[in-house]
């Protein structure tokens, strides 16, 4: 197959805010790998970006003419079939969302007048919402595991003390490390990364994924369709739940139906509400409107933003959302969209004022061995700026 252009859908990146703030919407993590990695996986070719103009220099266009792909659409063998099928004079579409179309050398926008247009006859799994990404997330896990899989065979459990359930579904990479814990895949099938540990007394249900370098801290109470990205620690009760990466939750306190994005930080006894306490459905914060609105879900958490962090005992609201780089403290539940760079809690918000985010985020990247190159800190603050709007108490001081 051609190379693949994976291409942010206007009609659809707004509603991913405010993961989108920071990637393409087909580097989000849902199942077990990034959506660009499924597409990379089950094409056998190689992928690149065509997004916002102040992230493309980061998520690179690969030169050359290309098939041009919705980064939302969620691929499976039946993708494959119709993306084989289609001529470089014709574009893909399920009702009005395009799908699929060939693109020029130099195009930036999708040419697709005069086109034939084919319609896709079964319902393509679209990322369209931010909680769709939990939503989906058992269902890609067991498609992921699937791919990733298959043909292989499992590193083997030599600790005689962690106890397995359905081991068949169990897949360890190599490097992995299991002691003292308790694997139960009945439900779904558990993954576990490259030099990833599980420490003593973690009791882990599928399905659930663990990428490599990761940790799941002892006693941790881990629930189905959860997965923790790479280079992240875990511990607590967690429940249907993604982390991106390079990001801590490492002490007790409960995470349920939530996103949260890379280099993010919970304190020791954070806790997030999923629930309201008359089970009505929960509101969310929505980017496109500038308002909140029904997700028609009656389990609801978190949605965080890279680089956000949270002090000890932090207490979320059901259906939060926090935007980029902003640092929530101090008692009671503070406001459920808070925006992006936004310092405080219940008693009030002032700005995290750019320079002494950017020192902060580079020494939580340096604790990593890496280093913020500065691409990465035009990004931030090109959403430093964008993002001024939402930060009421500065227009109004």
């Amino acid at each position: 197959m051609d190379s693949i252009l994976l291409f942010d859908d206007p009609a659809i990146r707004g509603s991913l805010l405010p993961f989108t703030f920071t990637r393409p919407v087909a580097d989000i993590r849902i199942g077990i790998l990034k959506i660009s990695e499924k597409w990379e996986k089950m094409t056998g070719s190689p992928v690149s970006y065509l997004t916002q103009d102040y992230l493309q220099n980061k998520f690179s266009r690969k030169v050359g003419e290309g098939l041009a792909i919705n980064g939302a659409w969620l691929p499976d063998r039946n993708s494959l079939r119709w993306l084989k099928s289609l001529s470089f004079n014709q574009s893909l579409y399920f009702g009005r969302t395009l799908l699929a179309t060939y693109i020029g050398e130099t195009e930036k926008n999708l040419a697709v007048k005069g086109k034939e247009i084919v319609q896709m006859d079964l319902q393509p799994t679209l990322l369209l919402k931010t909680w769709n990404i939990f939503q989906f997330n058992g269902a890609e896990i067991k498609k992921d595991f699937d791919l990733l899989t298959q043909g292989r065979k499992s590193i083997k459990i030599s600790d005689p003390h962690t106890i397995l359930y359905s081991p068949e579904k169990i897949f360890i990479e190599e490097g992995a490390v299991i002691r003292a814990a308790v694997l139960n895949a009945e439900n779904g099938p558990i993954y576990i990364g490259k030099n990833a540990e599980v420490q003593e007394g973690a009791l882990i249900r599928g399905p659930f994924a663990l990428c490599e370098n990761s940790t799941i801290n002892m006693g941790a109470k881990i629930k189905g369709d959860t997965t923790v990205g790479p280079h992240s620690k875990v511990g607590g009760e967690v429940s249907n739940s993604v982390i991106f990466g390079y990001s801590n939750k490492g002490h007790d306190g409960f995470l349920g139906n939530s996103v949260v994005g890379e280099w993010c930080n919970m304190g020791a006894d954070t806790n997030v509400s999923n629930l309201k306490n008359n089970y009505s459905p929960v509101k969310l914060w929505d980017y496109t409107t500038g308002n909140y609105t029904n997700t028609g879900l009656q389990f609801c958490g978190l949605m965080m933003g890279d680089h956000s962090k949270c002090g000890i005992n932090t207490m979320f609201n059901t259906g939060t959302v926090v935007g980029i780089g902003s640092n929530v403290f101090g008692p009671g539940f503070p406001r459920k969209f808070i925006p992006s760079f936004a310092w405080g809690g219940e008693e009030g918000f002032s700005t995290f004022l750019f320079p002494k985010f950017i020192e902060t985020a580079k020494a939580v990247v340096a604790r990593r061995g890496m280093e913020m190159n500065i691409e990465e800190q035009e990004i931030l603050h090109t959403i430093f700026e964008m993002s001024k709007n939402y930060r009421i108490w500065e227009t109004s001081s």
